[in-house]
């Protein structure tokens, strides 16, 4: 077998969500909301499935939907894309897979921030190339480029960046983003862009995409999720946007994984992006007051937030909570005695984890966010008077 999935682990996120199956636990652990999204978007699919073809799409994607895919960046990132320099694919994780896969030789050396998403180490690894981290801490999680070019060496050509950046809930801001971008340009880097956070933003920010600064534009693979933007993480429908060098070969890739996607998710993601887009910003206000709401509820039973910029979560610091067990344990202790499944931020780490912060989803129905402070508000008190 493959060393590097032979000796693999079973993810946190499914670890933890299948102990809460069995505890009857709230699961606030893995990302997923509550809900089937927008009516509109389903009944499209639903339509599609009857009334369009069920056969192989185009590889790349439906011409509807890579030019829907390019007129949302335009009107809202203003991004000049043309729909040949988008390729959908099966999920922003096989997007993900087929640009590591594409664009890595082996021994080529990949940037990458940590905390970073469970499948980009394997990923990279996989695709023969070598993880150079750049470690982030809280409370600010900033980014400094001196970081940055020390981690870099004479082979390394590409850096994955996933901005907004989960689990931290923070977002890169204009000048994170400017020194970024000279050093891709620079030291002749491109980068992917993990961007699938981008509509689930807070506070009035809007997302900047890298791809946008100077000096990108040929240079950065963008990728986003419409399972993300519409709530339908079930759909894994996702996108690469490249100029057409970088493209062609990304399709290359791609086709050799799941070579196309569900026409009918297809054409119904082309309808969302075109009419639905008030949804989307109602969607993220909604992920706002949910927030906020599991934030209020958390810290008036003594467990301090960091805050959360954008995603679906929000971390409790364990020590500025008065609990000096670590992340681990914390997490497993609530399943047992709280009913509630979180995710310890050490799992999102490689190397020199963070253990004192702890990663709760907010995109459920406010019912269940009450019930899930209830029993934690109920229980950790005699944590905290084991553990203070």
């Amino acid at each position: 077998m493959n060393p590097i999935y032979a000796a693999m682990p079973t993810t946190v996120f499914e670890a933890m969500s299948a102990r809460a199956r069995a505890a009857g636990a709230i699961n606030l652990g893995q990302g997923f909301p509550d809900g089937n999204g927008p009516d509109a978007v389903r009944a499209a699919a639903a339509r599609a499935l009857d009334h369009r073809s069920n056969q192989y799409p185009p590889m790349a994607g439906i011409p509807e939907l890579r030019q829907a895919v390019a007129d949302f960046y335009r009107d809202t990132q203003q991004l000049d894309l043309d729909p040949g320099e988008v390729i959908v694919t099966s999920g922003a994780t096989e997007a993900l897979a087929a640009a590591l896969l594409a664009l890595i030789a082996p021994g080529d050396e990949v940037l990458m921030y940590q905390p970073l998403y469970d499948a980009y180490l394997p990923l990279v690894r996989r695709a023969g190339g070598v993880a150079r981290l750049v470690r982030l801490t809280p409370p600010d999680w900033r980014i400094d480029p001196a970081a940055l070019a020390a981690a870099a060496g004479p082979r390394t050509r590409l850096l994955l960046l996933n901005n907004p950046l989960n689990p931290s809930g923070s977002m890169l801001g204009t000048d994170a983003l400017a020194a970024i971008a000279r050093f891709c340009v620079e030291r002749d880097v491109v980068a992917i862009c993990d961007e699938v956070w981008e509509q689930v933003v807070f506070d009035g920010a809007v997302h900047v995409p890298l791809m946008a600064l100077p000096g990108m534009r040929d240079r950065t693979v963008k990728i986003g999720s419409a399972g993300k933007m519409f709530a339908l993480t079930g759909w894994k429908v996702g996108w690469m946007c490249a100029a057409p060098p970088i493209a062609s070969v990304l399709a290359k890739a791609h086709q050799f994984l799941t070579f196309t996607t569900p026409p009918n998710l297809q054409y119904a993601v082309a309808e969302g992006l075109a009419t639905q887009r008030d949804w989307i910003s109602a969607q993220s206000a909604a992920f706002e007051r949910s927030r906020d709401r599991l934030a209020g509820g958390l810290n008036a039973i003594g467990l301090a937030t960091v805050p959360s910029a954008a995603t679906y979560f929000l971390s409790v610091d364990l020590e500025r909570s008065g609990i000096a067990i670590d992340d681990v344990a914390f997490c497993d202790w609530i399943i047992d005695h709280a009913g509630v499944a979180a995710i310890p931020i050490s799992a999102f780490y490689s190397e020199d984890p963070v253990r004192h912060l702890v990663r709760f989803c907010f995109a459920k129905v406010d019912a269940t966010l009450d019930e899930a402070v209830a029993r934690l508000g109920r229980a950790v008190p005699a944590l905290k008077a084991t553990a203070g």
